[in-house]
This record gives C-alpha cells, sequence and structure tokens, in this order.
C-alpha cells in the first residue's frame, strides 16, 4: 500500500454494495477505508450474532473490492479497540497518508450523520458526501409527498413507488385490479405442517467471537460460532434470494403471519440482514421474485408476490422515510408516557407466557423473529405492560440481526408502540391473547389458560389488553378503529371490569416473574 493518496473514501459496515458508483472504475489515488469501531458496539448491546454478522461481511466485502484492484485499508477491533471514535481514527489516516480530500457515503443512521456532519465542518481539507445507491425513494421523498400532513399513509407511499419504477403494473393498473392482497395473507398454519427446509450457512467466525471476548466486549444472544448460518457475503445472499424465491416465495403471503413453536423461519426468506447491510439491492429481489411469479403463475399467487413485494419496497421505503422526516425528535416521541422497565425475561426467555418464551428464545437463539413475532407477541407485551420506548429500542436495535435505527425506530417506537401518536401507524397494535391464539400453536402449552380472562392463570395478554383500553380511553376513544373496542368494554359489567383490571394490576405488580 502506497503512503500516498488524495482521496480518503470511508465505507461504513451497512455500504456493503460493490455496485456502487465508486467501483465501476480504479482511481488509484483513492484510498477507501473500514473499520470496526467500538462505538458501534456499545451504544445499545448487540446480539453477538448481529455483530459477528456485520464484521465477518464487512472483512469479506474488503477483500472483494481489493480483488478488484482497488486500495483499502481495513482495521479490526484490534487496531481501533484504543481509539475513542471515529474522528479520532480518521484524523490519524488524514495526517498519515497525507489527503487532500474526504469522501463518504451519507449514513442511514441520523446519529452517524451527524457525527459525520460535524467532524466535516472541523476540516481543514475538501469533503463530499455521496448518496448510497441503495434505496428507490429519495431521503426525504415521503416528507414532500405528504407535505402539510401530520399522518402519512404508507398504502398511497407504495402505490407511487410501484408506478416509479412499474413493478407489478400493466396498462398504468395494479396488476390483479387490486394494490393490496393483504386480507388474503392472513392463515394460520395447518396443524399438521412440518417445518419448512431452510437454506442454512456454515460460516466460521470463531476468530470475531474471540476478539470480542479478549476486548470484553458485551453482547447478549447464543451462537454457534463455526456453523454461522447467516450470508456473510454478496454470493452467499444471492444463493438465499434465490432459494427463497424456488422453495419459499409461493406460500410466503399465504403464512407471514403464521407462528409456530416449532419452526423459527416457516416462509420468511431472511433477506433483511442482506438488504440492509447493502448486500442487495431491493430492485433486484423484487424483480427476481416478480420474474419468478411470471414464469410460475399456476403456483405462485398474485397475493403471494404482492405481499413480498410490499414489504420490499413498501414499508422498507416508507419506514426510512418517515425516520428521516421525523428525525432527531422521533426517538424522544413518548405518546402514552410509559415509564416501566423492560423485564429481565427478555434477556432470558425465562417466562411462563409460552408465546412469549419462545419468540424471546428464538431471537436470543437466531437474532431473528418475523414481523408478526415482533409486531403482535414482544411488541404486543411491551406496549399493554407500559414498557418505557427507550427501552423498547435499545432491545429491539440490539438483538435483531437487521436492526438499523432507520428501519428498527419506525417500526417499535412508531408500528409496534404507538409511541409516535399515529404519524405510522392509524391506530395501535394491541390484541388481547385471541389474536396469538389463532394465528399460533403457543397457547396450548401454555401455564396460562387463553379462555380465562381475568383470575388466577388467566392469560396476561387478555386482562392487560382491557387495562390498556381502560387507561388510555381519553386518548383512544375517538380513533373509529377503536371504536368497537370501547364498546364491548362499556358493555361488560362493573363487576366484571374491576375483576379484569384488579387482574391486571397484579400481574403488573410481579411483572418479571410472569
Amino acid at each position: 500500500m502506497k503512503q500516498r493518496y488524495k482521496v480518503l473514501r470511508l465505507i461504513l459496515g451497512d455500504q456493503l454494495n460493490a455496485g456502487h458508483s465508486w467501483f465501476r472504475k480504479i482511481d488509484h489515488d483513492a484510498l477507501y477505508v473500514m473499520f470496526e469501531l467500538k462505538q458501534e458496539l456499545t451504544y445499545v448491546t448487540h446480539h453477538v450474532q448481529k455483530v459477528c454478522g456485520f464484521f465477518q461481511a464487512m472483512r469479506e466485502f474488503s477483500e472483494t473490492i481489493q480483488s478488484r484492484g482497488h486500495e483499502i485499508l481495513y482495521l479490526t477491533l484490534d487496531d481501533t479497540v484504543h481509539y475513542e471514535s471515529l474522528d479520532q481514527l480518521l484524523n490519524q489516516l488524514l495526517d498519515k497518508y497525507h489527503i487532500r480530500s474526504f469522501e463518504y457515503q451519507m449514513p442511514d443512521e441520523y446519529r452517524l450523520e451527524t457525527q459525520l456532519n460535524d467532524y466535516c465542518e472541523s476540516l481543514a481539507i475538501s469533503h463530499k458526501k455521496y448518496d448510497s445507491e441503495h434505496f428507490i425513494a429519495r431521503r426525504y421523498d415521503l416528507k414532500e409527498y405528504f407535505q402539510g400532513k401530520k399522518k402519512y399513509l404508507m398504502e398511497n407511499f407504495y402505490r407511487s413507488i410501484r408506478r416509479k419504477c412499474n413493478l407489478l403494473m400493466e396498462h398504468g393498473a395494479p396488476v390483479g385490479g387490486r394494490w393490496n392482497f393483504d386480507s388474503e395473507n392472513r392463515k394460520a398454519l395447518p396443524k399438521d405442517h412440518a417445518p419448512v427446509k431452510q437454506m442454512l450457512f456454515n460460516n466460521d467466525v470463531s476468530d470475531i467471537v474471540s476478539m470480542l471476548a479478549d476486548h470484553q466486549i458485551t453482547t447478549t444472544g447464543r451462537i454457534d460460532a463455526r456453523e454461522f448460518i447467516w450470508p456473510v457475503n454478496a454470493e452467499q445472499a444471492g444463493k438465499l434470494l434465490d432459494y427463497f424465491i424456488e422453495y419459499q416465495l409461493h406460500n410466503f403471503g399465504r403464512y407471514q403471519d403464521a407462528m409456530t413453536g416449532n419452526d423459527p423461519f416457516i416462509y420468511h426468506s431472511r433477506l433483511s440482514f442482506c438488504l440492509n447491510s447493502k448486500m442487495l439491492h431491493p430492485v433486484d429481489v423484487v424483480n427476481a421474485a416478480i420474474s419468478k411469479w411470471q414464469d410460475n403463475k399456476e403456483d405462485i399467487s398474485i397475493a403471494q408476490i404482492e405481499g413480498f413485494v410490499r414489504q420490499i419496497i413498501g414499508w422498507r421505503e416508507y419506514m426510512r422515510g418517515v425516520y428521516w422526516a421525523n428525525m432527531p425528535g422521533y426517538a424522544g416521541l413518548n405518546y402514552f408516557n410509559h415509564k416501566r422497565t423492560l423485564p429481565d425475561f427478555f434477556w432470558t426467555a425465562e417466562t411462563r407466557m409460552n408465546c412469549m418464551h419462545h419468540a424471546i428464545r428464538q431471537s436470543l437463539d437466531h437474532a431473528y423473529a418475523h414481523h408478526i413475532q415482533r409486531l403482535m407477541i414482544t411488541g404486543n407485551f411491551m406496549l399493554l405492560a407500559g414498557i418505557d420506548p427507550d427501552a423498547v429500542d435499545s432491545w429491539y436495535l440490539g438483538i435483531y440481526m437487521d436492526a438499523i435505527e432507520w428501519v428498527e425506530i419506525t417500526n417499535t417506537r412508531g408500528m409496534s408502540q404507538f409511541a409516535d401518536g399515529g404519524i405510522v401507524a392509524t391506530k395501535p397494535y394491541v390484541s388481547s391473547g385471541n389474536y396469538i391464539n389463532k394465528m399460533s400453536d403457543y397457547c396450548k402449552n401454555c401455564h396460562y389458560q387463553i379462555k380465562l380472562k381475568a383470575g388466577e392463570g388467566s392469560c396476561p395478554f387478555n386482562s392487560l389488553y382491557w387495562h390498556f383500553i381502560n387507561r388510555n380511553k381519553k386518548r383512544l376513544e375517538r380513533n373509529p378503529r377503536m371504536a368497537m373496542a370501547y364498546r364491548t368494554w362499556g358493555k361488560m359489567t362493573e363487576q366484571r371490569r374491576r375483576d379484569i383490571l384488579e387482574t391486571a394490576d397484579r400481574y403488573l405488580r410481579k411483572l418479571p416473574g410472569l
């Protein structure tokens, strides 16, 4: 590696896009740099698999770029552990290589965006930032699209992207005559359904696990370091995409809301880590899926393909838009003023609530839970129990492979916790145990009785649901989507309501022991 360069180009750990315009030609005056940094390991407690997944993917990306002839400096945690911050390390390299210009791709987290903006203002040399060339919508498209409105309806934004990219469109209209087939994609698994065969990788990340231990980095969760199941390069990400399209897409939409204690992944693609680290591009993903559907319409219904496309170019792009339209204030929103501490069983899965046990155990074992487990099991419980949204954000941001703040906080503080007061969702996503029983097999082996609404042994979700409805009446009773719940609550006898609320209060007092 030569000692003199004109440009230093920073690549962050979630910018693993080998198709970026930076890499279209070799510039021997440019030195690319990638770092494993302690500052990125300590702002929350991360799952060990998340850390290993990002670090291994970064290392392999660095090797790929170098093999193409680009000059790149990769520093592991061993090399950087004594640097307090990214700024300090960058300053050292700018001086060492006599750099004349600093360049970077725009971060997708407000925290890093602010840090790099402030850093560049302190520089005496020129600096420039580039788009990451990953998302379909520009950073502030959603804010402009809903100019002057307090609420952002995802469906409208989703349709605009469908039109823009001509995805599942025919003569200017949606294929199948409808934009959304969500009502056909809410089926529970058959009782005799066998676990779905998955593509799992056998990557060895034992050196990273040892390095984290050497530097006493605190993590959560479990890992098999020599059989790491997640994809760590673009080739593996592509194989996972191909496998999903071939063997799982035909049932993805139909069972996307289903849950079972026997299968952690079911028909879900597990591509979110590949997408959020930018090893895969969203347009490539949906085009590959649509191509398969066009060739196999007898096996893959429009409802299956539309459900998948909506997740990738609808919710994903929408949540990023909400993030940049509302940060930094969004991170402090707490509509219900919830302050309760997160129970310890979120770190151990040691709870007698079977649905919570399975969802949390799965999260600890695999750094993964699908969207309904996150929304209607763990998230539902956190909202009903009144957990502080700050604690909710920290848990979700740390525990999941795909969790980067732009997508995590909008899904938790917004969609899951309604802490934003309705910017994302039109109502709080809360339910009693009935929904969980309908969509899963969790309840049949639970310590608590799903049919009991109150009293000893009753399902905590039942009484906590009505406790939430009762205590938030002033905030929610005028919401038309909550009207049925308040009518049902009003029709109960006073004694019945008292029994339910007393049960919920009892559960809340002994929250860690549920």
